[in-house]
Protein backbone atom coordinates (compact mmCIF):
# COMPACT_ATOMS: atom_id res chain seq x y z
CA UNK A 1 0.00 0.00 0.00
CA UNK A 2 2.71 2.81 0.75
CA UNK A 3 4.66 2.06 -2.09
CA UNK A 4 1.72 2.45 -4.18
CA UNK A 5 1.26 5.59 -2.84
CA UNK A 6 4.74 6.32 -3.74
CA UNK A 7 4.58 5.88 -6.74
CA UNK A 8 1.08 7.93 -7.01
CA UNK A 9 3.22 10.98 -5.03
CA UNK A 10 5.97 10.66 -7.94
CA UNK A 11 3.31 11.08 -10.65
CA UNK A 12 1.96 14.02 -8.50
CA UNK A 13 -1.17 12.70 -8.24
CA UNK A 14 -1.32 13.03 -4.31
CA UNK A 15 -0.12 15.23 -1.73
CA UNK A 16 1.11 13.41 1.25
CA UNK A 17 1.15 14.21 4.78
CA UNK A 18 1.94 12.99 8.42
CA UNK A 19 -0.96 14.08 9.95
CA UNK A 20 0.96 14.88 13.61
CA UNK A 21 3.70 16.67 12.14
CA UNK A 22 2.26 17.85 8.77
CA UNK A 23 4.75 17.52 7.21
CA UNK A 24 5.21 15.71 3.43
CA UNK A 25 6.54 11.95 4.30
CA UNK A 26 6.84 11.06 0.88
CA UNK A 27 9.11 12.37 -1.88
CA UNK A 28 7.71 15.89 -3.94
CA UNK A 29 7.13 14.81 -7.51
CA UNK A 30 9.01 16.18 -10.05
CA UNK A 31 9.05 19.92 -9.64
CA UNK A 32 9.19 20.92 -13.43
CA UNK A 33 5.27 20.64 -13.56
CA UNK A 34 4.73 23.21 -10.97
CA UNK A 35 7.44 25.87 -12.19
CA UNK A 36 5.82 25.38 -16.30
CA UNK A 37 2.20 26.01 -15.03
CA UNK A 38 3.93 28.81 -12.92
CA UNK A 39 5.42 30.28 -16.22
CA UNK A 40 2.60 29.88 -18.08
CA UNK A 41 0.24 32.03 -15.33
CA UNK A 42 2.50 34.56 -14.86
CA UNK A 43 2.67 35.05 -18.60
CA UNK A 44 -1.02 35.33 -18.65
CA UNK A 45 -1.24 37.74 -16.05
CA UNK A 46 1.47 39.25 -17.86
CA UNK A 47 -0.64 39.82 -21.06
CA UNK A 48 -3.71 40.57 -18.60
CA UNK A 49 -1.78 43.36 -17.08
CA UNK A 50 -0.27 45.24 -20.65
CA UNK A 51 -3.62 44.94 -22.20
CA UNK A 52 -5.35 46.95 -19.22
CA UNK A 53 -2.09 49.71 -19.06
CA UNK A 54 -2.86 49.73 -22.98
CA UNK A 55 -6.21 50.53 -22.53
CA UNK A 56 -6.79 52.39 -19.20
CA UNK A 57 -4.02 53.48 -18.16
CA UNK A 58 -4.44 56.81 -15.99
CA UNK A 59 -2.85 59.20 -13.79
CA UNK A 60 -4.80 60.28 -10.87
CA UNK A 61 -4.24 63.39 -8.73
CA UNK A 62 -2.14 61.45 -5.80
CA UNK A 63 0.18 60.25 -8.45
CA UNK A 64 1.19 63.64 -9.39
CA UNK A 65 1.35 64.61 -5.63
CA UNK A 66 4.18 61.57 -5.38
CA UNK A 67 5.62 62.21 -9.05
CA UNK A 68 6.03 66.08 -8.29
CA UNK A 69 7.81 65.24 -4.36
CA UNK A 70 10.01 62.30 -6.60
CA UNK A 71 10.97 65.06 -9.16
CA UNK A 72 11.69 68.29 -6.13
CA UNK A 73 13.53 65.16 -4.63
CA UNK A 74 15.54 64.34 -7.58
CA UNK A 75 16.08 68.17 -9.03
CA UNK A 76 16.45 70.28 -5.86
CA UNK A 77 17.59 67.85 -3.04
CA UNK A 78 14.03 69.22 -1.50
CA UNK A 79 11.35 66.39 -0.64
CA UNK A 80 8.63 69.18 -1.18
CA UNK A 81 5.67 70.32 -3.50
CA UNK A 82 6.11 72.66 -6.18
CA UNK A 83 4.48 75.59 -5.94
CA UNK A 84 4.52 78.68 -9.04
CA UNK A 85 8.14 80.10 -7.86
CA UNK A 86 9.41 78.07 -5.65
CA UNK A 87 9.59 74.38 -4.07
CA UNK A 88 8.06 74.23 -0.55
CA UNK A 89 8.98 71.17 1.89
CA UNK A 90 6.16 68.94 2.58
CA UNK A 91 5.48 65.51 5.01
CA UNK A 92 2.11 64.75 3.87
CA UNK A 93 3.46 61.61 2.24
CA UNK A 94 6.07 59.58 3.53
CA UNK A 95 9.41 58.97 1.54
CA UNK A 96 8.47 54.63 0.24
CA UNK A 97 6.59 55.41 -2.63
CA UNK A 98 8.84 58.90 -3.93
CA UNK A 99 11.86 57.36 -3.56
CA UNK A 100 10.54 54.18 -5.60
CA UNK A 101 9.43 56.74 -8.37
CA UNK A 102 12.70 58.71 -7.79
CA UNK A 103 14.75 55.86 -8.96
CA UNK A 104 12.46 54.77 -12.36
CA UNK A 105 12.52 58.50 -12.84
CA UNK A 106 16.65 57.94 -12.68
CA UNK A 107 16.16 55.03 -14.96
CA UNK A 108 13.97 55.30 -17.37
CA UNK A 109 13.22 59.51 -17.86
CA UNK A 110 11.94 62.36 -15.50
CA UNK A 111 7.99 61.42 -15.36
CA UNK A 112 8.12 59.13 -17.43
CA UNK A 113 5.05 57.02 -15.86
CA UNK A 114 4.25 54.75 -18.60
CA UNK A 115 7.57 52.87 -17.29
CA UNK A 116 6.79 53.07 -13.79
CA UNK A 117 3.20 51.22 -14.86
CA UNK A 118 5.23 48.80 -16.54
CA UNK A 119 7.85 48.05 -13.51
CA UNK A 120 4.32 48.21 -11.25
CA UNK A 121 2.95 45.29 -13.36
CA UNK A 122 6.56 43.37 -12.80
CA UNK A 123 6.02 43.95 -9.03
CA UNK A 124 2.29 42.62 -9.05
CA UNK A 125 3.71 39.45 -10.68
CA UNK A 126 6.06 39.12 -8.10
CA UNK A 127 3.22 39.13 -5.74
CA UNK A 128 1.46 36.51 -7.84
CA UNK A 129 4.38 33.89 -7.45
CA UNK A 130 4.90 34.90 -4.15
CA UNK A 131 1.39 33.94 -3.26
CA UNK A 132 1.49 30.34 -5.46
CA UNK A 133 4.94 30.28 -3.70
CA UNK A 134 3.78 30.25 0.04
CA UNK A 135 0.73 27.86 -0.97
CA UNK A 136 2.72 25.53 -2.32
CA UNK A 137 5.21 25.31 0.82
CA UNK A 138 2.05 24.76 2.98
CA UNK A 139 -0.47 22.55 1.10
CA UNK A 140 1.26 21.05 -1.52
CA UNK A 141 2.19 22.21 -5.63
CA UNK A 142 -0.95 21.67 -6.37
CA UNK A 143 -3.03 24.31 -4.49
CA UNK A 144 0.45 26.34 -5.31
CA UNK A 145 -0.49 26.17 -8.76
CA UNK A 146 -4.22 27.28 -8.45
CA UNK A 147 -3.29 29.93 -5.81
CA UNK A 148 -0.95 31.08 -8.72
CA UNK A 149 -3.33 31.48 -11.60
CA UNK A 150 -5.85 32.94 -9.01
CA UNK A 151 -3.33 35.75 -8.07
CA UNK A 152 -2.29 36.21 -12.01
CA UNK A 153 -5.95 36.63 -13.35
CA UNK A 154 -6.90 38.28 -10.52
CA UNK A 155 -8.16 41.74 -11.88
CA UNK A 156 -8.86 43.68 -8.60
CA UNK A 157 -5.21 43.99 -7.97
CA UNK A 158 -3.99 44.06 -11.66
CA UNK A 159 -5.98 47.04 -12.70
CA UNK A 160 -4.31 48.91 -9.69
CA UNK A 161 -1.24 48.56 -12.29
CA UNK A 162 -3.43 51.37 -14.23
CA UNK A 163 -1.68 54.53 -12.07
CA UNK A 164 1.63 54.75 -10.15
CA UNK A 165 0.06 54.48 -6.22
CA UNK A 166 1.27 52.81 -3.30
CA UNK A 167 -0.89 49.66 -3.84
CA UNK A 168 1.06 47.26 -5.97
CA UNK A 169 4.44 47.81 -3.65
CA UNK A 170 1.93 47.56 -0.55
CA UNK A 171 0.62 43.97 -1.60
CA UNK A 172 3.79 43.02 -2.16
CA UNK A 173 5.63 43.74 1.01
CA UNK A 174 2.62 41.53 2.31
CA UNK A 175 3.06 38.86 0.35
CA UNK A 176 7.08 38.87 1.12
CA UNK A 177 6.41 39.30 4.55
CA UNK A 178 4.51 36.43 4.80
CA UNK A 179 6.66 33.97 2.35
CA UNK A 180 10.03 35.34 4.40
CA UNK A 181 8.38 34.24 7.52
CA UNK A 182 7.38 31.28 6.27
CA UNK A 183 10.79 30.23 4.73
CA UNK A 184 12.56 31.52 8.21
CA UNK A 185 10.50 29.61 10.68
CA UNK A 186 12.23 26.54 9.50
CA UNK A 187 15.90 28.19 9.84
CA UNK A 188 15.52 31.27 12.36
CA UNK A 189 18.86 32.99 11.36
CA UNK A 190 20.55 35.86 10.07
CA UNK A 191 20.49 34.59 6.28
CA UNK A 192 18.26 35.59 3.23
CA UNK A 193 14.82 35.26 4.71
CA UNK A 194 16.14 37.33 7.91
CA UNK A 195 16.52 40.08 5.69
CA UNK A 196 13.98 39.94 3.15
CA UNK A 197 11.73 40.03 6.31
CA UNK A 198 13.34 42.99 7.29
CA UNK A 199 13.13 44.81 4.19
CA UNK A 200 9.49 43.55 3.94
CA UNK A 201 8.65 45.22 6.97
CA UNK A 202 10.66 48.24 6.90
CA UNK A 203 9.27 49.37 3.49
CA UNK A 204 5.59 48.71 3.92
CA UNK A 205 6.05 50.97 7.07
CA UNK A 206 7.75 53.50 4.79
CA UNK A 207 5.01 53.34 2.06
CA UNK A 208 1.79 54.22 3.89
CA UNK A 209 0.93 54.62 7.57
CA UNK A 210 -0.69 51.75 7.76
CA UNK A 211 2.24 49.66 6.82
CA UNK A 212 2.80 48.64 10.36
CA UNK A 213 -0.21 46.07 10.51
CA UNK A 214 2.42 44.25 8.96
CA UNK A 215 4.73 44.04 11.59
CA UNK A 216 2.25 44.14 14.39
CA UNK A 217 0.54 40.32 12.58
CA UNK A 218 3.78 39.12 11.26
CA UNK A 219 6.27 40.04 14.53
CA UNK A 220 4.77 38.25 17.11
CA UNK A 221 4.80 35.05 15.28
CA UNK A 222 8.15 35.80 14.46
CA UNK A 223 9.42 36.18 18.22
CA UNK A 224 7.39 32.61 18.95
CA UNK A 225 9.37 30.98 16.03
CA UNK A 226 12.39 32.06 17.64
CA UNK A 227 11.54 31.34 21.13
CA UNK A 228 10.75 28.13 20.38
CA UNK A 229 13.89 27.44 18.41
CA UNK A 230 16.42 29.36 19.73
CA UNK A 231 15.24 29.83 23.58
CA UNK A 232 14.16 33.06 25.58
CA UNK A 233 17.15 35.18 25.77
CA UNK A 234 18.58 34.05 22.06
CA UNK A 235 14.82 34.87 20.62
CA UNK A 236 14.45 38.47 22.76
CA UNK A 237 18.03 39.40 21.29
CA UNK A 238 17.14 38.57 17.69
CA UNK A 239 13.86 40.19 17.64
CA UNK A 240 15.19 43.30 19.82
CA UNK A 241 17.84 43.53 16.85
CA UNK A 242 15.24 43.10 13.67
CA UNK A 243 12.85 45.38 15.57
CA UNK A 244 15.56 47.99 15.41
CA UNK A 245 16.21 47.12 11.99
CA UNK A 246 12.84 47.60 10.79
CA UNK A 247 12.01 50.97 12.41
CA UNK A 248 15.51 52.48 11.44
CA UNK A 249 14.63 54.03 8.07
CA UNK A 250 12.03 56.02 10.01
CA UNK A 251 15.02 57.60 12.29
CA UNK A 252 16.09 59.88 9.40
CA UNK A 253 12.22 60.98 8.38
CA UNK A 254 11.36 61.78 11.56
CA UNK A 255 14.31 63.60 12.59
CA UNK A 256 14.00 65.66 8.89
CA UNK A 257 10.49 66.39 9.82
CA UNK A 258 11.43 67.64 13.71
CA UNK A 259 14.67 70.04 11.81
CA UNK A 260 12.02 71.23 8.85
CA UNK A 261 8.62 71.48 10.87
CA UNK A 262 9.54 71.29 14.50
CA UNK A 263 6.90 68.49 14.87
CA UNK A 264 7.41 64.85 16.56
CA UNK A 265 6.00 63.03 13.00
CA UNK A 266 7.31 59.50 12.34
CA UNK A 267 4.49 58.95 9.93
CA UNK A 268 2.32 61.13 7.72
CA UNK A 269 -0.64 62.64 8.89
CA UNK A 270 -4.01 61.68 8.94
CA UNK A 271 -5.01 64.71 7.94
CA UNK A 272 -2.41 64.52 4.94
CA UNK A 273 -2.16 68.34 5.59
CA UNK A 274 1.87 69.56 6.13
CA UNK A 275 1.75 71.58 10.36
CA UNK A 276 -0.59 74.64 10.14
CA UNK A 277 -3.13 73.41 7.14
CA UNK A 278 -6.40 73.93 7.83
CA UNK A 279 -8.60 70.49 8.20
CA UNK A 280 -12.06 70.36 8.15
CA UNK A 281 -12.87 68.53 11.34
CA UNK A 282 -16.08 69.37 11.48
CA UNK A 283 -17.29 68.51 7.89
CA UNK A 284 -15.37 65.09 8.12
CA UNK A 285 -17.59 64.85 11.51
CA UNK A 286 -20.84 65.16 9.75
CA UNK A 287 -19.71 63.44 6.73
CA UNK A 288 -18.88 60.40 8.81
CA UNK A 289 -22.52 60.53 10.63
CA UNK A 290 -23.89 59.09 6.98
CA UNK A 291 -21.02 58.81 4.53
CA UNK A 292 -20.95 55.00 3.38
CA UNK A 293 -20.28 54.44 -0.39
CA UNK A 294 -17.52 55.34 -2.56
CA UNK A 295 -19.71 57.43 -4.51
CA UNK A 296 -19.99 60.07 -1.76
CA UNK A 297 -16.49 60.23 -1.27
CA UNK A 298 -16.08 61.24 -5.12
CA UNK A 299 -19.57 63.90 -4.91
CA UNK A 300 -19.18 64.93 -1.38
CA UNK A 301 -16.15 64.57 0.69
CA UNK A 302 -13.21 64.79 -2.00
CA UNK A 303 -15.17 67.83 -3.01
CA UNK A 304 -14.72 69.76 0.43
CA UNK A 305 -12.22 73.01 -0.45
CA UNK A 306 -11.75 72.30 -4.36
CA UNK A 307 -15.75 71.72 -5.80
CA UNK A 308 -19.47 72.62 -5.24
CA UNK A 309 -21.43 70.04 -3.34
CA UNK A 310 -25.04 69.49 -4.71
CA UNK A 311 -27.61 68.76 -2.16
CA UNK A 312 -29.26 66.09 -4.16
CA UNK A 313 -25.84 64.20 -4.10
CA UNK A 314 -26.54 63.49 -0.60
CA UNK A 315 -28.92 60.20 0.43
CA UNK A 316 -31.75 60.77 2.87
CA UNK A 317 -30.15 59.19 5.39
CA UNK A 318 -28.10 62.66 5.64
CA UNK A 319 -30.79 64.18 7.66
CA UNK A 320 -32.87 62.88 10.92
CA UNK A 321 -35.67 65.84 9.96
CA UNK A 322 -36.68 68.51 7.10
CA UNK A 323 -35.16 71.23 9.96
CA UNK A 324 -32.19 69.48 9.55
CA UNK A 325 -31.91 69.15 5.66
CA UNK A 326 -32.86 73.24 5.62
CA UNK A 327 -30.28 73.78 7.62
CA UNK A 328 -27.53 71.63 5.44
CA UNK A 329 -28.77 72.86 2.56
CA UNK A 330 -28.13 76.24 3.48
CA UNK A 331 -24.43 75.52 4.55
CA UNK A 332 -23.91 73.87 1.30
CA UNK A 333 -25.09 76.77 -0.85
CA UNK A 334 -22.88 79.03 1.26
CA UNK A 335 -20.27 76.82 0.52
CA UNK A 336 -20.77 76.53 -3.09
CA UNK A 337 -20.39 80.58 -3.35
CA UNK A 338 -16.57 80.50 -3.47
CA UNK A 339 -15.80 76.62 -3.20
CA UNK A 340 -14.03 77.22 0.09
CA UNK A 341 -14.45 75.84 3.76
CA UNK A 342 -13.79 78.02 6.40
CA UNK A 343 -13.41 77.73 10.17
CA UNK A 344 -17.07 79.07 10.43
CA UNK A 345 -18.48 76.95 7.95
CA UNK A 346 -16.73 73.77 9.40
CA UNK A 347 -18.02 74.40 13.41
CA UNK A 348 -21.67 74.80 11.74
CA UNK A 349 -20.96 71.46 9.86
CA UNK A 350 -19.70 70.41 13.50
CA UNK A 351 -22.67 71.79 15.24
CA UNK A 352 -24.98 69.33 13.16
CA UNK A 353 -22.72 66.37 13.66
CA UNK A 354 -23.41 66.61 16.94
CA UNK A 355 -26.80 66.61 16.76
CA UNK A 356 -26.99 63.77 14.96
CA UNK A 357 -24.80 62.12 17.02
CA UNK A 358 -26.60 62.62 20.09
CA UNK A 359 -29.84 61.70 18.25
CA UNK A 360 -28.27 58.00 17.82
CA UNK A 361 -25.07 57.61 18.98
CA UNK A 362 -25.39 53.30 18.40
CA UNK A 363 -26.22 54.38 13.85
CA UNK A 364 -22.64 56.77 14.12
CA UNK A 365 -20.33 55.03 16.52
CA UNK A 366 -21.31 51.00 15.30
CA UNK A 367 -24.05 50.78 12.27
CA UNK A 368 -22.43 53.17 10.08
CA UNK A 369 -18.51 52.16 10.32
CA UNK A 370 -19.58 48.35 9.97
CA UNK A 371 -21.74 49.96 6.78
CA UNK A 372 -17.95 51.70 5.41
CA UNK A 373 -16.32 48.55 6.42
CA UNK A 374 -19.06 46.11 4.29
CA UNK A 375 -19.06 48.59 1.05
CA UNK A 376 -14.88 48.53 1.61
CA UNK A 377 -14.95 44.52 1.24
CA UNK A 378 -18.26 43.97 -1.23
CA UNK A 379 -18.34 46.68 -3.61
CA UNK A 380 -17.77 45.98 -7.01
CA UNK A 381 -13.98 47.34 -7.39
CA UNK A 382 -14.05 49.23 -10.67
CA UNK A 383 -13.03 52.37 -8.60
CA UNK A 384 -9.98 53.08 -10.94
CA UNK A 385 -11.38 51.76 -14.20
CA UNK A 386 -14.18 53.82 -16.47
CA UNK A 387 -16.71 52.89 -14.99
CA UNK A 388 -19.38 55.47 -13.22
CA UNK A 389 -19.53 55.21 -9.23
CA UNK A 390 -23.05 55.22 -9.33
CA UNK A 391 -22.98 51.77 -11.53
CA UNK A 392 -26.17 50.43 -10.02
CA UNK A 393 -28.07 53.14 -12.48
CA UNK A 394 -28.72 50.99 -15.41
CA UNK A 395 -30.53 52.90 -17.37
CA UNK A 396 -28.24 55.60 -17.16
CA UNK A 397 -25.00 53.51 -18.48
CA UNK A 398 -26.11 49.82 -18.67
CA UNK A 399 -22.65 48.35 -20.16
CA UNK A 400 -20.80 50.09 -17.24
CA UNK A 401 -23.54 48.21 -14.73
CA UNK A 402 -22.99 45.18 -16.13
CA UNK A 403 -19.31 45.11 -15.69
CA UNK A 404 -19.60 46.27 -12.26
CA UNK A 405 -22.33 43.74 -11.51
CA UNK A 406 -19.90 40.68 -13.01
CA UNK A 407 -17.01 42.07 -11.07
CA UNK A 408 -19.00 42.12 -7.59
CA UNK A 409 -20.11 38.70 -8.49
CA UNK A 410 -16.44 37.60 -9.03
CA UNK A 411 -15.27 39.38 -5.68
CA UNK A 412 -18.10 37.88 -3.75
CA UNK A 413 -16.91 34.49 -5.11
CA UNK A 414 -13.03 35.04 -4.30
CA UNK A 415 -13.62 36.40 -0.53
CA UNK A 416 -16.42 33.24 -0.25
CA UNK A 417 -14.01 30.54 -1.59
CA UNK A 418 -11.16 32.19 1.61
CA UNK A 419 -14.10 31.72 3.89
CA UNK A 420 -14.41 28.12 3.05
CA UNK A 421 -10.46 27.63 2.76
CA UNK A 422 -9.73 29.62 6.05
CA UNK A 423 -11.79 26.94 7.84
CA UNK A 424 -11.02 24.05 6.01
CA UNK A 425 -7.25 25.45 7.45
CA UNK A 426 -7.95 25.34 10.41
CA UNK A 427 -9.89 21.95 10.66
CA UNK A 428 -7.01 20.43 8.85
CA UNK A 429 -4.38 22.27 11.67
CA UNK A 430 -6.85 21.33 14.62
CA UNK A 431 -6.76 17.72 13.04
CA UNK A 432 -3.05 17.76 13.71
CA UNK A 433 -2.75 19.26 16.79
CA UNK A 434 -2.57 22.40 18.49
CA UNK A 435 1.32 23.04 18.25
CA UNK A 436 0.96 22.13 14.51
CA UNK A 437 4.48 23.97 12.89
CA UNK A 438 2.63 26.37 10.92
CA UNK A 439 -0.72 27.33 13.31
CA UNK A 440 1.12 30.82 14.20
CA UNK A 441 1.23 31.75 10.60
CA UNK A 442 -2.24 30.97 9.78
CA UNK A 443 -3.11 33.03 12.84
CA UNK A 444 -0.61 35.98 11.79
CA UNK A 445 -2.86 35.83 7.94
CA UNK A 446 -5.49 35.87 9.85
CA UNK A 447 -4.65 38.47 12.67
CA UNK A 448 -3.61 41.16 9.86
CA UNK A 449 -6.83 41.17 8.54
CA UNK A 450 -8.65 41.62 11.91
CA UNK A 451 -6.25 44.46 12.43
CA UNK A 452 -6.83 46.04 9.32
CA UNK A 453 -10.13 45.54 9.16
CA UNK A 454 -10.26 47.35 13.22
CA UNK A 455 -8.03 50.35 11.42
CA UNK A 456 -11.17 50.76 8.32
CA UNK A 457 -13.94 50.94 11.27
CA UNK A 458 -11.71 54.61 12.19
CA UNK A 459 -11.92 56.32 9.16
CA UNK A 460 -14.17 58.71 7.41
CA UNK A 461 -14.31 57.61 3.91
CA UNK A 462 -15.35 54.57 2.53
CA UNK A 463 -12.42 52.98 -0.53
CA UNK A 464 -12.10 49.40 -1.65
CA UNK A 465 -8.64 49.78 -2.32
CA UNK A 466 -7.72 50.25 1.74
CA UNK A 467 -8.55 46.28 1.50
CA UNK A 468 -6.16 45.22 -1.05
CA UNK A 469 -3.66 44.42 1.13
CA UNK A 470 -5.59 41.64 2.20
CA UNK A 471 -5.63 40.08 -1.31
CA UNK A 472 -2.35 37.50 -0.78
CA UNK A 473 -4.21 36.35 2.14
CA UNK A 474 -7.47 35.60 -0.05
CA UNK A 475 -5.67 33.91 -2.50
CA UNK A 476 -3.83 32.23 0.16
CA UNK A 477 -7.04 30.46 1.51
CA UNK A 478 -9.27 30.99 -1.87
CA UNK A 479 -6.91 28.12 -3.08
CA UNK A 480 -6.96 26.15 0.33
CA UNK A 481 -11.17 26.14 -0.05
CA UNK A 482 -9.91 22.86 -2.34
CA UNK A 483 -7.74 21.22 0.30
CA UNK A 484 -10.28 18.68 0.79
CA UNK A 485 -10.64 17.53 -2.80
CA UNK A 486 -6.92 17.40 -3.19
CA UNK A 487 -6.11 15.50 -0.06
CA UNK A 488 -4.63 11.80 -0.10
CA UNK A 489 -7.41 9.12 0.65
CA UNK A 490 -4.68 7.87 3.27
CA UNK A 491 -4.58 11.34 5.73
CA UNK A 492 -8.47 11.62 5.17
CA UNK A 493 -10.27 10.64 8.89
Amino acid sequence: MQSSLQRQWRAGQYQAYDATSMQQVFLRPKSHPFWLNTVVALAAGLALRLWLIFHYAQIQEDSLVYGDIAKNWLLHGIYGLSHKHFVAPALIRLPGYPLYLALCFRLFGLEHYTAVLYTEAAVDLGTCLLAGLLVRNLLGPRLGMLATWLATLCPFTATYTLSPLTEVPSIFCVALALYALERWRHRPDYGLHFWLLVFALSYSILLRPDGGLVAAAVGPVMAWYAWRSLGPQPALRRMLLFSLLVLLPLFPWTYRNWRVFHVLQPLAPKSATDPGGFVPDGFNRWFRTWGIDYASNEEVYWNAGSDSIDIHDLPTRAFDSPQQYQQTAALLERYNRQNLMTAPLDAQFNAIAQQRIRHSPIRYYVLLPLARLADMWLRPRTEILPVSTRWWEYSEHNQETELAFAYGVLNFAYLLLAAVGAWRCYRLLQASSTSAPWMPLYLAMLGFVLLRCLLLLTLDNSEPRYTLECYPIVFFFAAAAFLAKTRPAATRS
